[in-house]
């Protein structure tokens, strides 16, 4: 038996109060892999889909810094920065 219910679509609200914190956290997580000479979209990705955070460096502590905020967080800011800047 699926422990999903595939007749319902699920509905998540993430609280909007942390949009500028995670912002800020994905900002400075770039920098220090762009420093670092990591292809730093390549890096997110990664560690989005895997939970791996070894694809962020530690540098400048970004590694724990990245892990202060979900994965689901931090894709739904960037679904929605791409919504409003390429579809709107």
């Amino acid at each position: 038996m699926s422990r999903f219910d595939d007749q319902h679509t699920q509905d998540i609200d993430l609280d909007r109060e942390y949009t500028i914190e995670v912002s800020d956290i994905i900002a400075e997580v770039y920098e220090a892999l762009s420093e670092k000479g990591y292809n730093p979209v390549n890096q997110i990705v990664g560690y989005i889909m895997s939970g791996d955070p070894t694809y962020i460096t530690s540098y400048k502590g970004a590694r724990s810094l990245i892990m202060k905020a979900e994965r689901d967080e931090i894709l739904e800011l960037l679904m929605e920065n791409y919504i409003d800047t390429q579809l709107r």
